[in-house]
């Protein structure tokens, strides 16, 4: 996460990472709860790659933070990290999308997702039903 000289640094960044129908729509998602890079992809029908980058840059906007859980990284809203208007943003973007008819379609094909990566360093073959596909990969 980028360390930031001041306030509006941090802002500006929050609402340029914000400002994108991809990203609002992750932001929607984890608002309804944490998830993993194959959960939002599940979610939102999107690659890998995009779903990665998207996160990565409102990880990097301080708008959310990471943790592992064996091989998976979740991806969980950030705290507010000290900033008056972290909050303030997390609520526009709940109310904005509260009745929108994609949002509410993305969160119901987030709760039917189910994370694809094999837990904990377990082998592939091993996993029976968690196996994934080959083209799908969990950083």
């Amino acid at each position: 996460m980028r360390i930031y000289n001041n306030k509006l640094e941090r802002l500006a960044d929050q609402l340029k990472a914000l400002a994108d129908e991809t990203r609002l729509r992750i932001m929607n998602l984890i608002i309804e709860r944490e998830c993993c890079v194959c959960e939002v992809m599940q979610a939102l029908g999107i690659s890998q790659t995009r779903a990665s980058r998207n996160l990565s840059q409102l990880y990097d906007a301080g708008l959310l933070e990471q943790r592992r859980d064996g091989l998976w990284t979740i991806y969980y809203l950030d705290s507010g990290s000290g900033t008056g208007h972290h909050a303030l943003l997390v609520s526009a973007v709940e109310q904005g999308l509260k009745n929108d008819a994609l949002s509410t379609a993305d969160r119901r094909r987030l709760r039917e997702s189910k994370r694809l990566c094999p837990p904990s360093g377990l082998p592939h073959s091993s996993q029976g039903d968690l196996a994934q596909p080959e083209n799908v990969r969990c950083p």
